[in-house]
């Protein structure tokens, strides 16, 4: 049994030395991609278009489909345009990452309670993964570490 036992610590003191800069990058990338790949969806690409510019189609979607309360149709189609371009960023670059993902999980409440309930299974592993970044933070391969570091 003590063979065993040792064998056991062994595998548990090899995994307490992963690091946490990397399971937080990790993190940071896995959370931005769904939302990042939404915000696409959302914009006018090609060379006339303007920077972020809502796409009519976006407009309609949350004229039509996505039955958000209290905000007016066009100002959340902007405003969930804006957030899914721009916070992915902020996630990989690991800038003002905490607040980054704390917006993404309040996304995510709001698409589970009003836009799409059927996936609740993958959304509460959007909302365990943003709660696990706001709870401890983007890691040292972050611009976040290093303004911190810079100003200590």
């Amino acid at each position: 049994m003590t063979a065993v036992t040792g064998l056991f610590n062994k595998l548990i003191s090899l995994f307490e030395c992963i690091p946490h800069w990397l399971l937080a990058l990790a993190s940071r990338i896995i959370l931005a991609v769904p939302f990042w790949k939404s915000g696409q969806t959302k914009i006018v690409t090609g060379p006339d278009a303007g920077f972020l510019e809502v796409a009519p189609g976006t407009i309609a979607l949350f004229e039509h489909h996505y039955a958000l309360p209290i905000i007016p149709p066009t100002i959340a189609a902007y405003l969930a345009t804006y957030a899914e371009n721009i916070l992915p960023v902020l996630l990989v670059i690991g800038l003002a990452t905490r607040f980054s993902a704390l917006a993404l999980l309040g996304m995510t409440i709001v698409i589970q309670t009003f836009v799409f309930s059927d996936p609740w299974l993958l959304h509460s592993y959007w909302a365990i993964i943003a709660l696990w970044i706001v709870a401890r933070g983007p890691g040292m391969i972050s611009i976040d570490h290093f303004i911190k570091k810079a100003t200590s």
